[in-house]
């Protein structure tokens, strides 16, 4: 992936330094994460409706919906010698770029997200972020939580290095923070609690592939205004995909696939949902809401 000497973004927050962090949930707050890789927080994602039907998506109508957040306090910059840093900070101004403009010309106005790097645990809006959860969004606070260290468990544990791979991970998150901004997150989450948990985790896998799909509407972009995919850059984050599905999970810890238990979806519809963003570069082929078949 090409991406040394590009913009890197203001809002990533490194607190490396703090000594991780205790802090209670806050009431109604959920993070949305990368894969299930110990833990997925997740809320109850309703179907019923068709958010990007009801929304106008990017179209500018109707009020942004009012979030929860903390006091936006000046950000630790990383240091400058930190490379990885510099990596994630360069990935999300990409993705500033790409979702200001889009959303520019839907009449719209992209608010940026928060990136943070923490080690071990973190205070959030949405309760204590755990390493062990893997990269979140939380929709309370407009921030992406990130330890770096999950990009080694990405690599070794789970066989998905790479580069592009790693900056898939941060669209993905970017993802939800585009969900949370149109009120696609809003909307469904008020019906939450009136389907049963197999219901709300077949609506869960929609907006987790919808993410996956969002991030691909990325790369579309940033390799149609910037080049910045190198040979075998795709075919990372693809595997990265296959390696989170959740169907993948499940095996490689030795368990039984249970479907009925996905909330991010199979690695084939991992896959087949970013390569769909990526192909047409539309948001409004991402509507897994309104699809018959994932």
């Amino acid at each position: 992936m090409r991406w040394e000497g590009n913009r890197e973004s203001d809002n990533v927050e490194d607190r490396r330094d703090d000594g991780g962090g205790g802090g209670s949930p806050v009431f109604g707050g959920r993070s949305i994460g990368i894969g299930t890789i110990v833990i997925a927080l997740v809320g109850g994602w309703v179907l019923g409706i068709n958010p990007l039907t009801i929304l106008g998506l990017l179209s500018g109508g109707g009020p942004a919906p009012q979030v929860q957040t903390q006091p936006h306090t000046p950000a630790h910059r990383p240091p400058a010698d930190d490379t990885m840093a510099r990596f994630v900070s360069t990935v999300l101004a990409d993705t500033e770029d790409v979702w200001g403009e889009l959303f520019r010309q839907g009449g719209g106005r992209y608010q940026d997200p928060r990136l943070v790097l923490f080690r071990g645990a973190t205070p959030t809006a949405c309760g204590t972020g755990q390493a062990a959860m893997g990269p979140f969004y939380c929709p309370a606070d407009q921030k992406v939580y990130i330890d770096l260290g999950f990009y080694e468990t990405l690599k070794t544990r789970l066989g998905a290095p790479g580069d592009f791979a790693q900056a898939y991970v941060i669209a993905h998150e970017v993802g939800h923070h585009v969900q949370n901004q149109l009120g696609i997150s809003a909307k469904v989450d008020q019906m939450r609690g009136r389907v049963s948990k197999v219901e709300y985790n077949a609506l869960s896998v929609r907006l987790e592939l919808q993410a996956d799909c969002f991030a691909g509407v990325w790369a579309h972009h940033a390799q149609k205004a910037r080049q910045i995919l190198e040979q075998g850059d795709v075919e990372e984050a693809m595997n990265a995909a296959a390696k989170i599905g959740d169907d993948a999970l499940q095996r490689a810890n030795g368990g039984a696939v249970v479907p009925e238990s996905f909330t991010h979806g199979t690695s084939a519809q991992r896959q087949r949902w970013f390569n769909s963003g990526l192909q047409s570069g539309s948001v409004k082929t991402c509507d897994t809401f309104a699809a018959r078949s994932l």
